[in-house]
């Protein structure tokens, strides 16, 4: 009984001499921020999708054909854009949608009947341009 006795206790002792030092660790001060684990790459967020856009003139006459086309960044190719026109304080989408194109690109002829200057963007694929202006006259 005694051999056992001694046996476990001298196992205990030396898990104690073992995990002292990493127990004491645990316990102690945190480690400093620069040793914590980052987020796999797979877990950071992905590019947010963007477009551009240019118009082919600044002035036209009403129902003049003009072209705006742009770049799209982080979409699929085969993604559908749509014009959308400012009526007021509203955005309104017009019937005028393209598909980008393989090489990240997209080109829409527009026709315009409401003169005076219009506000417009390219909107899709979770991508909104930046607003570009016509003067219809």
């Amino acid at each position: 009984m005694n051999r056992l006795k001694y046996a476990s206790l001298a196992a205990l002792a030396a898990m104690a001499v073992l995990t002292g030092p990493a127990v004491a660790a645990t316990v102690g001060d945190p480690p400093p921020s620069d040793t914590t684990p980052q987020a796999p790459a797979a877990e950071a967020a992905a590019p947010r999708p963007a477009l551009t856009a240019k118009v082919s003139v600044a002035s036209v006459r009403a129902w003049q054909q003009f072209h705006i086309h742009g770049v799209s960044h982080h979409m699929a190719p085969g993604t559908r854009v749509t014009l959308q026109e400012k009526q007021g304080k509203r955005w309104v989408s017009l019937p005028a949608t393209v598909n980008i194109k393989y090489d990240a690109t997209y080109g829409m002829p527009v026709k315009l009947g409401l003169k005076g200057l219009n506000a417009l963007r390219i909107v899709g694929g979770g991508a909104v341009s930046p607003v570009v202006h016509v003067t219809v006259r």
